[in-house]
């Protein structure tokens, strides 16, 4: 009998879905991502279930929303209750572990995160670089037994600005360790199956990759972001606040004194944040070649959330829904048993990876817990309609504590419902797909409102839940 497929799950935190050559991006180099796409299936309009981390990351670790997991902000504990996916592969029989970040927990104040029973027989935890947690940080552990400190390498006082600055040297950076501890663990695991989650910081703000990196990028060749004169006035008002402050937090980031040489060296930064990842996810694709399990094991590149890197006026992220925050790369590979070269524009949901893991390596789903999707037949190559809409949410989720928010998105309008204020988004994708025009309060488009607020109020219904098991008709 065949051996179950390994799972190589690697997951980038806020990267845009537009930060792939091979994609569309003719300014960014990422040539082993670009293999990934030649070789397996990306698909164009993948979207995550919260604009923020914890709840994202609670959605696809279970396959389920935000709202059911009641895991809906940063700083929540994932309830004891909720079965994440390592465990289900771990109770199966697989080897399960984890290099960089989960945030499924609390971590602020220096607290180490609090962890359920995951699955992770391997636990290299490091939520971010900075040494906040002395060698409970793995990755300062690791620094510290290599002779180097954080605040010795970190930054040159000669270069950067308010917005960007040089970071880590690569052969120090938390990115490369990650990369490191992954190859460690497929190496030391050869002949089992397993299932391992590179889960790095980057290209998360600050805006700092290795200086080598940056090196390659000219700001003078970077796009300045997407922003119509005027859009914000019919904006929501939190929309307004984060023009001028990223976050809504002054001091943290002015986003609204930026000059266009800022906005272009911030866009250089990020990008060359993104080629490291490519260049570290190169180094794990090519151990995994040389270890002989390439042929076997599915390989998934993806992101928990986007970054709005200026659009619209924004940075970062927060209660927002435009596509630049919600809408992220997604790419499988498995040789012989996915489509090959395949870009697929069907709507998928992450939290549609769940099923599919589980339907890939013969494992019977929890009952009556999953809300996702297999994703099996579009991978497969096979010409099938997937879902009619997307379903994103956000609810007091981190800033903005009355910022309480539904989108749900179709191939060609996005509804967004700031609930509790009157407040709201409609966009008309056919006709404005940057999403510059809102016509929520259009009296022209009122019906269209209408109806797109019906769907949005079905999916939100139909995203209770689906256990306890109903065991009888009273």
């Amino acid at each position: 009998m065949p051996q179950p497929p390994n799972i190589l799950w690697l997951c980038t935190d806020q990267q845009r879905f537009d930060t792939i050559r091979a994609l569309g991006n003719s300014r960014i180099n990422t040539p082993n991502i670009d293999q990934l796409c030649a070789e397996g299936v990306s698909f164009n309009q993948a979207y995550c279930q919260s604009p923020v981390c914890t709840p994202s990351r609670a959605s696809f670790l279970t396959g389920r929303y935000p709202r059911t997991t009641r895991c809906r902000q940063n700083g929540q504990q994932m309830p004891a209750d909720e079965v994440l996916l390592p465990k289900m592969f771990a109770d199966a029989g697989y080897r399960c572990g984890l290099a960089g970040k989960l945030h499924l927990a609390s971590c602020s104040d220096s607290k180490i995160e609090a962890r359920i029973d995951d699955g992770y027989h391997d636990f290299h935890w490091s939520h971010h670089p900075q040494p906040d947690w002395g060698d409970d940080n793995a990755y300062t552990a690791w620094l510290n037994r290599k002779g180097e400190k954080w605040d010795d390498l970190y930054g040159n006082p000669d270069s950067g600005s308010k917005y960007w600055q040089n970071g880590m040297p690569t052969e120090s950076h938390q990115t490369t360790w990650c990369a490191e501890e992954t190859i460690s663990f497929l190496q030391k695991n050869n002949g089992r199956p397993w299932f391992f989650t590179f889960n790095c910081f980057a290209p998360h703000h600050p805006f700092d990759p290795p200086k080598e990196f940056l090196d390659r990028y000219d700001p003078g060749d970077m796009p300045l972001p997407k922003v119509r004169e005027g859009e914000l006035a019919a904006k929501p008002s939190f929309q307004q606040l984060d023009s001028e402050w990223a976050h809504n937090s002054p001091g943290e980031f002015h986003s609204g004194a930026m000059t266009d040489q800022d906005r272009r060296e911030v866009c250089a930064a990020y990008y060359a944040m993104c080629e490291h990842i490519d260049h570290e996810v190169g180094r794990i694709l090519q151990a995994l070649e040389e270890s002989g399990q390439a042929e076997n094991t599915i390989v998934i590149f993806m992101s928990d959330h986007g970054e709005m890197l200026g659009d619209h006026g924004i940075y970062f992220k927060g209660p927002h829904f435009y596509d630049e925050a919600v809408r992220v790369p997604l790419v499988m590979r498995w040789p012989g048993k996915f489509a090959e070269g395949l870009q697929s524009d069907e709507l998928v949901e992450l939290l549609d990876l769940a099923p599919t893991f589980l339907e890939a390596a013969g494992i019977d789903p929890p009952p009556d817990r999953l809300q996702g999707k297999s994703l099996m037949p579009l991978l497969q190559g096979e010409k099938v309609k997937h879902r009619d809409h997307v379903f994103s949410e956000y609810y007091n989720s981190w800033t903005h504590g009355d910022a309480y928010a539904s989108m749900l998105r179709t191939r060609t309008e996005k509804l967004v419902v700031y609930h509790g204020t009157g407040q709201g988004e409609y966009y008309d994708l056919e006709n404005d797909p940057d999403e510059f025009e809102n016509r929520y309060d259009d009296p022209a488009y009122a019906e269209a409102v209408r109806s797109m607020m019906v769907k949005c109020f079905d999916a939100s219904v139909f995203g209770m839940d689906p256990g306890p098991t109903r065991e009888g008709p009273f």
